[in-house]
């Protein structure tokens, strides 16, 4: 077998995985961790440094809520067992990128992982990323190519696969929806702010010996949870978050 079925094969697998193989990180999250202290030993440098990794993560997240705000139903996009979309979608951040959904997990992601500020957990993470989702996009690629053919070609020939192209932006056929967001994104967005007040936490604990709770990270996990909730009872109870052709 050659090693684009390789390639192939591992993605689908990983894909069903979904977001165990992440999880592998524990260990290297404990040790770095571990190792905690305050940037520069300086407490009073913590706090715009924590502001700093919530910022990246939440560019990570509007890239993802940009992309699923103004994509239209029954377009492509994150499918490995088979592909349920009637067209390629070509616009939008899909014009400037072939994985825009990926390229705002990695932000999320580098987010969280900056915040130890340790140099050595973030070269890991950005490694695991690039081989984990790697072969998850050559499958759905493989996909896509399969279904649409020269479309996929053509479209795949100017647009490139993750560091998105500005000059090549082509508008979104539907305007951005914020309901569309709030009915697919919520989870995204509880357990970006659930994995860096973890850190926060945990953080503040090895340093001073103690448990702390900050009274803004408190908080501010405290609206991503009521939001939790009321977005899904919104989602499963109810017709409000639908909007017609998404």
């Amino acid at each position: 077998m050659d090693l684009r079925h390789d390639f192939e094969r591992a993605g689908h697998r990983l894909r069903r995985w979904g977001s165990v193989p992440p999880f592998a990180l524990a260990p290297l999250v404990l040790i770095a961790l571990g190792d905690y202290t305050y940037p520069g030993g300086d407490r009073r440098l913590d706090a715009p440094w924590e502001g700093f990794c919530l910022a990246v993560g939440f560019f990570g997240f509007g890239i993802r809520a940009f992309t699923v705000g103004c994509r239209p139903k029954h377009t492509s996009g994150r499918n490995t067992h088979s592909q349920r979309a009637a067209r390629l979608n070509t616009t939008g951040m899909y014009s400037i990128v072939r994985h825009p959904l990926y390229l705002g997990n990695f932000f999320m992601g580098l987010g969280v992982a900056l915040f130890p500020h340790q140099l050595f957990f973030t070269l890991v993470y950005v490694l695991a990323f690039w081989l984990y989702y790697e072969r998850i996009m050559y499958a759905e690629e493989a996909l896509s190519r399969a279904e649409f053919g020269d479309a996929f070609e053509l479209w795949a020939r100017v647009t490139p696969a993750f560091i998105p192209r500005p000059r090549n932006w082509t508008h979104a056929a539907p305007p951005f929806s914020l309901k569309s967001v709030s009915r697919r994104e919520y989870s995204g967005f509880l357990n970006l702010i659930v994995f860096l007040f973890a850190f926060e936490f945990a953080g503040d604990w090895v340093v001073t010996g103690r448990p702390e709770l900050d009274p803004a990270w408190a908080a501010l996990v405290a609206l991503a949870v009521v939001a939790w909730f009321t977005l899904r009872t919104l989602k499963k109870r109810t017709d409000f978050l639908d909007v017609s052709g998404r």
